[in-house]
C-alpha cells in the first residue's frame, strides 16, 4: 500500500512546536501528493514515533522513511532515534524501515536562514555592515559543535561581515555573549538568526540572550521554511536511493 514518510520531531512541552511541525508536514505532502506524510515524537507529545509505525503497518503500509528533524549528528541523532527505530523494527518485521540522515548540513539551511532574516528587515544589500550570530540549540557532542562553527565559517564567505556560532545550552558562547564580541570588535549591526527548526525552551533562550545584549534583529525559527520542505524531500529520495541500491534491511539501516 504504498509508502509513507514520518518525520520524527523531538517533542516539547510548548505547544507552539507541535504546531509547526505540524505545518511543515502539511508542506511537505503538499509538495509530494500521494507520498503519506506523518509525524511522531520522541517525547513531551503525541504520537510517539512507535505509534505511528505500528499504525502504518497495521493499514497495511510496508515501506517507511523515518526522517529525522534534526540540524546535527548529536545525542539525539546517534542515540534516541536509533533506539526507537530498532525497537519498532524488531515489532514489526514486516515494515521496510529506512532511516534518513539528519537535515544539517545543507545550503537550502542557509537559505532558510537568510530568508529568515530579510524577513526580520535584513535587506540583501546589508550583508557587508551585518555581522550574524548563528544561534543554534547546543550541545555537549564535539561533532554536532564543530558543525555548527563549520556552518557559520562557510556562511561567512557569502559575504556577511561576521558570522559566529553560539548555542543556548550545553556549550559557550551563549547567544547575548556572541552578540556582544560582535559589538566589541566593531559591527555596527548584528542579527540573530536562529538554528533551530521549532519554537521552545532553547528558541526562546536565544531570542532572550539576543534581546538581552541589544541585537538589531533577530530572526523566526526554519519552521516550514520552502527550503526547509525541499530538503525533506532531498533526504526521503536520498534514503530511498540507497536502500534500492543496497539492499539494506530495515534492522540494518536503523542502527
Amino acid at each position: 500500500m504504498g509508502e509513507a514518510l514520518v518525520l520524527v520531531a523531538h517533542g516539547s512541552r510548548d505547544p507552539r512546536h507541535a504546531a509547526t511541525v505540524a505545518r511543515l508536514r502539511a508542506r511537505v505532502a503538499e509538495q509530494r501528493p500521494g507520498l503519506r506524510v506523518e509525524v511522531g515524537f520522541l517525547d513531551f507529545c503525541a504520537p510517539g514515533v512507535g505509534q505511528v509505525l505500528e499504525r502504518l503497518a497495521a493499514e497495511g503500509v510496508r515501506d517507511v522513511v523515518a526522517q529525522p528533524l534534526l540540524l546535527t549528528r548529536a545525542f539525539h541523532a546517534k542515540a534516541d532515534v536509533p533506539a526507537v527505530l530498532r525497537r519498532a523494527a524488531s515489532r514489526l518485521p514486516g515494515l521496510s524501515l529506512v532511516r534518513a540522515e539528519v537535515l544539517g548540513p545543507s545550503p537550502l539551511l542557509t537559505s532558510a536562514l537568510e530568508r529568515r532574516l530579510y524577513e526580520a528587515g535584513v535587506r540583501p544589500g546589508d550583508r557587508r555592515s551585518t555581522g550574524v550570530v548563528l544561534a543554534s540549540a547546543g550541545s555537549s557532542d564535539p561533532e554536532a559543535i564543530a558543525m555548527i562553527a563549520a556552518v557559520a565559517r562557510e556562511w561567512r564567505h557569502t559575504g556577511w561581515c561576521a558570522v559566529r556560532p553560539a548555542f543556548a545550552s550545553a556549550c559557550a558562547p551563549r547567544t547575548e555573549d556572541a552578540v556582544r564580541a560582535l559589538r566589541a570588535a566593531g559591527v555596527a549591526r548584528v542579527a540573530v538568526a536562529p538554528y533551530v527548526l521549532a519554537p521552545g525552551r532553547l528558541p526562546d533562550r536565544i531570542a532572550a540572550g539576543a534581546a538581552a545584549a541589544g541585537a538589531d534583529v533577530v530572526a523566526d525559527v526554519l519552521g516550514p521554511a520552502p527550503e526547509v520542505v525541499d530538503l525533506l524531500l532531498q533526504r526521503f529520495d536520498e534514503a530511498r536511493a540507497v536502500t534500492a541500491t543496497a539492499g539494506t534491511t530495515a534492522l540494518e539501516m536503523a542502527q
